[in-house]
């Protein structure tokens, strides 16, 4: 079975995201390193930030089936280059986190998004309130089976 790799900034709201799809309790603990769930792949948000990690980021895709691009709502700002999702020898799909929060912005959050993800679906999510929650895992399930040939 495929592994979904989930990058975005600092504080973007990766691994919140992931707690929400597993349906795990507990506290977030800010990701140190490459995580691997069940069928998930976590990223440090430096690795995002750091274009000298972006090589490891490559690496780690082909251990993956998709990307998904983490975007959160509330940052008046893209925290990936333009067409990063084009440089990844997998689909990619979007996420963006924190959708209801008192100062989100899902349209801008959007726009942000689209610049590195030109093409492919893009799911608003909110991990607190669970919402888009079962969308997102549906849209990732089409990439987690594994494809024939």
């Amino acid at each position: 079975m495929g592994r979904i790799m989930l990058i975005g900034a600092v504080g973007s709201g990766k691994s919140s995201l992931i707690k929400a799809l597993a349906d795990s309790p507990g506290q977030v603990a800010k990701t140190q390193s490459l995580i691997y769930y069940d069928g998930l792949i976590d990223t440090p948000g430096e690795y995002m930030e750091n274009p000298l990690f972006y090589r490891s980021l490559m690496a780690t895709s082909h251990q993956a089936s998709a990307v998904l691009l983490v975007q959160d709502a509330t940052r008046d700002r893209n925290g990936f280059p333009p067409g990063f999702a084009g440089g990844f020898p997998i689909p990619a799909i979007g996420a963006v986190t924190k959708t209801d929060h008192p100062s989100a912005n899902a349209d801008r959050a959007v726009a942000l998004l689209r610049q590195a993800l030109p093409q492919g679906e893009i799911a608003l999510t909110s991990a607190h309130s669970s919402i888009g929650i079962e969308r997102l895992r549906a849209l990732l399930e089409q990439f987690a089976r594994p494809q024939n040939k």
